[in-house]
């Protein structure tokens, strides 16, 4: 499919191809909640742990004989039933939250984003990603680009060089609301965090190599 091509001064200079799997998809909500959900538990680590009646200090000894004494039996005092023994069934270190996801539901939830993206005009393809080595330079070109104010925040964006960028990742790395990536490490949650996607035009075959979707 045909999209509009711009330069890094938001001016249209012709169109490009893109391919329409990827950028004319259509847009599945349920599918992305599901992988973008899937991802965040992926990366989620069990902060929560208690001890059980092994691990508290003290408790050796038997509190009294186990009869004679006319109290209740028991073994140790860091029994889960006294005040200060171990947990039982208390959360523990080793949880996994992990979730499952199949590579092809990570790619049309990939391709569903960018292509609803796509069609509310929060992509833009662009010819050349200019190598800016320095920060300054590349907060100005952004602000030019969205026609804000030297004073106003820079929009939320995402930059999607071609893969021999490095000074472009380094440039973005510094500014808050900006970041670089690499064509083969998108995903749905990335796209959505972001407003604005600039896409550089060569970097398009990569992204169609690294997401393409198999029919079977």
């Amino acid at each position: 499919m045909k999209v509009d091509l711009y330069d890094f001064t938001n001016k249209k200079v012709g169109d490009t191809e893109v391919p329409e799997e990827i950028f004319g998809a259509p847009w599945k909500p349920r599918l992305v909640k599901q992988v973008v959900l899937a991802l965040q538990a992926n990366r989620r680590r069990p902060w929560a742990r208690v001890k059980t009646r092994a691990e508290v200090r003290g408790g050796g000894r038997k509190p009294w004989r186990q009869k004679g004494t006319g109290r209740a039996r028991h073994g140790s005092i860091r029994s889960p039933l006294w005040a200060g023994g171990g947990k039982t069934h208390g959360p523990e270190e080793s949880r996994d939250y992990s979730q499952k996801i199949n590579k092809k539901m990570r790619r049309l939830a990939l391709a569903s984003v960018l292509s609803k993206k796509m069609e509310d005009g929060e992509v833009r393809v662009i010819n050349s990603l200019t190598a800016l080595p320095k920060t300054k330079q590349l907060a100005e070109k952004l602000r030019t680009f969205f026609g804000s104010s030297k004073s106003s925040p820079i929009a939320s964006t995402l930059l999607v060089p071609n893969e021999e960028n490095k000074d472009l990742f380094r440039a973005a790395a510094n500014l808050p609301a900006v970041r670089a990536l690499h064509p083969g490490s998108l995903n749905a949650e990335e796209l959505l965090t972001y407003k604005h996607i600039l896409i550089d035009q060569r970097a398009v075959p990569l992204i169609r190599r690294h997401y393409a979707i198999r029919k079977p």
